[in-house]
């Protein structure tokens, strides 16, 4: 994440391919944001994720693959360049592919009894139908939190499952063969459940721990500052923990003189660090490294 919003910040330490995986991320938040738009008057469906699905490929890797359209010839999994005869797993035929996205979808707006062995369910037969030509996996992952808030189970369409699944990689593939090839979906089920437990209670923690440092900061920076906009400061570099100098003095409706004074204070006090000087027109880059390293799982600034 600090790579991301370092690049959104204008610092350009990134490599090229560094480049082409932070802008894959930087799609995958526009390709939720227009699901969150579109769900707010559509139920989940094939056309949300064939809307997701065009955003998220825009411009990056395989643009050139049909964004936005089911396949219309075969795929399959397997190493890289590798030919079907040596694939991992070859999913159906694309004429047969409207259909069982249609039966994909019914089971979608389903009544079930367990919400969660649903969702396990339709993740595991998303990735086996594989309906697009490229980002499959992206887009299964985002189906995740999209089916989650859909189904009132959390608040807000962000629940990021992909930390647990890539750190559990061959296992993930191991138990999704396992059900096409012995039907074993009570392994799978588990499997995905005990992810789901996981990253929510990994995400929880840290939520307390970014509330926690909110908190103590609100309390701390009136003290440093001595300024009614203290707290307003505060919110600001929450939202947007990597940042040009320029666009807080711009964008935090404080007062110019004081906004340069708080920037001062603040690194003066090591609440902010500055990854980038000012030089001529060029403003400083600055991160707020106790957030960051929260939301990173570990020590980065």
């Amino acid at each position: 994440m600090g790579e991301v919003l370092e690049f959104e910040a204008g610092q350009e330490r990134a490599s090229p391919e560094r480049r082409d995986d932070i802008r894959e991320v930087l799609n995958y938040r526009a390709a939720m944001r227009e699901a969150e738009r579109l769900l707010a008057t559509l139920p989940l469906s094939q056309r949300v994720i064939r809307e997701a699905h065009r955003v998220l490929l825009a411009g990056v890797r395989g643009q050139h693959k049909a964004p936005g359209e089911y396949r219309k010839i075969p795929n399959w999994i397997g190493p890289p360049a590798c030919d079907i005869d040596d694939a991992r797993f070859v999913p159906i035929d694309a004429g047969r592919l409207p259909a069982a996205m249609d039966a994909w979808e019914r089971y979608l707006h389903d009544e079930v009894p367990d919400r969660l062995v649903q969702l396990a369910i339709l993740h595991a037969e998303f990735e086996a139908l594989h309906p697009f030509l490229d980002g499959n996996g992206r887009l299964g992952r985002m189906l995740v939190p999209l089916f989650l808030w859909q189904a009132g189970l959390i608040q807000r369409p962000m629940f990021y499952i992909s930390a647990y699944l890539e750190a559990r990689r061959d296992e993930y593939y191991d138990r999704l063969l396992a059900v096409s090839r012995d039907n074993d979906w009570s392994g799978w089920c588990r499997f995905f459940i005990e992810a789901v437990r996981a990253q929510a209670e990994e995400n929880l923690a840290r939520t307390r721990a970014i509330l926690n440092l909110h908190d103590e900061l609100k309390h701390r920076l009136p003290e440093m500052t001595r300024s009614q906009y203290a707290v307003r400061a505060l919110d600001w570099i929450f939202a947007r923990p990597i940042f040009r100098a320029s666009d807080f003095i711009q964008g935090a409706e404080i007062p110019g003189p004081t906004a340069r004074r708080f920037l001062g204070v603040l690194r003066e006090k090591g609440v902010l660090r500055e990854l980038q000087p000012g030089r001529g027109r060029r403003a400083a880059v600055l991160a707020f490294p106790a957030l960051l390293n929260i939301v990173e799982g570990r020590e980065v600034f």
